[in-house]
């Protein structure tokens, strides 16, 4: 019986971590604007500006979140965690999704208050406060994108800056309206379809999230294909225990039990493989155990 294991450096594979830097200036300018934008929805008095005031605040608290599961993430594995504190960048983003959907209900809450009774708002401060609004979630926007399709931590704070880049467009819409029209109601119905249209893209990433936690395959990988693949190495007459999961963003791993005929061709077998899973499909860190038919019998003999 022949066991093959190969990986490239853990700490490498963290896709969020080659984006550590942009993630650090999308926080400053975050923080610096969440705390104008507070101030200007308490002066104006607009819903729709505290809305977005919101969202600020969960993009902080997401950068935040992304740069520490960074940093742990980067901590060497131990024989208590021997995939390491890589799973910490699932969690943030896992977090960053259920205060974002919380969020949202508390938003729509307030929306449905002052339906009942509008309040006066400054349309003005509120139109000024919207435009620096969205010049700053543009350049984070713009500094996110990159990492946006590598990482799930990056993706969620990408995703947060996006809506409250939509949530600027909504508040520079609902400012206009109340400075030309005076109609009030404006802000209020703003502020709740900012909540509503982050919805879908949160619940979204709250499934891909709840998948990786839960060992899911990887939803680009075909895992009968490569089932396939694997049958057709020259020898290999069975494929069995083949299991292929994410440990986290940019960094999937596989392991599977081969049966061969013969196991002088066990170190050629691993080897070609090998070569399929990282060549073919993309994944460098797999384990494959080879056996013939009389281990594989004795293996089932236990399981019973």
């Amino acid at each position: 019986m022949g066991t093959g294991h190969a990986h490239s450096e853990m700490r490498a594979g963290s896709a969020a971590s080659r984006h550590r830097s942009r993630l650090a200036y999308a926080l400053g300018l975050t923080l610096a604007y969440m705390a104008a934008e507070i101030i200007g929805g308490l002066v104006t008095g607009s819903l729709a500006l505290l809305a977005d005031a919101a969202h600020m605040l969960t993009d902080a608290g997401g950068l935040g979140l992304a740069l520490i599961a960074i940093r742990f993430a980067e901590r060497p594995a131990t024989p208590q965690k021997t995939y390491g504190y890589l799973r910490a960048e699932i969690l943030a983003t896992l977090a960053n999704a259920v205060v974002l959907l919380l969020l949202t209900i508390y938003i729509l809450f307030e929306a449905y208050r002052r339906f009942l009774a509008p309040p006066e708002i400054l349309s003005g401060p509120m139109l000024a406060v919207a435009a620096i609004g969205l010049v700053v979630n543009l350049i984070s926007m713009r500094l996110l994108a990159g990492g946006s399709s590598e990482s799930l931590n990056v993706k969620g704070a990408y995703f947060e800056v996006l809506s409250d880049m939509l949530g600027s467009l909504g508040v520079i819409v609902a400012a206009l309206v109340v400075m030309f029209t005076g109609w009030t109601l404006a802000d209020p119905i703003i502020g709740a379809g900012i909540g509503l249209f982050i919805v879908p893209r949160t619940w979204h990433l709250l499934k891909q999230v709840t998948h990786i936690l839960l060992e899911g395959t990887p939803p680009e990988v075909d895992v009968r294909l490569i089932e396939r693949q694997l049958l057709a190495i020259p020898g290999v007459s069975a494929v069995h225990d083949l299991h292929v999961w994410t440990i986290t963003s940019g960094l999937d791993a596989m392991s599977a039990h081969l049966v061969v005929d013969d196991m002088a061709r066990a170190k050629a077998t691993l080897r070609e493989a090998r070569r399929i899973m990282v060549e073919e499909f993309g994944i460098d860190h797999v384990t494959i155990q080879i056996e013939d038919e009389a281990s594989r019998a004795e293996e089932k003999a236990l399981q019973v």
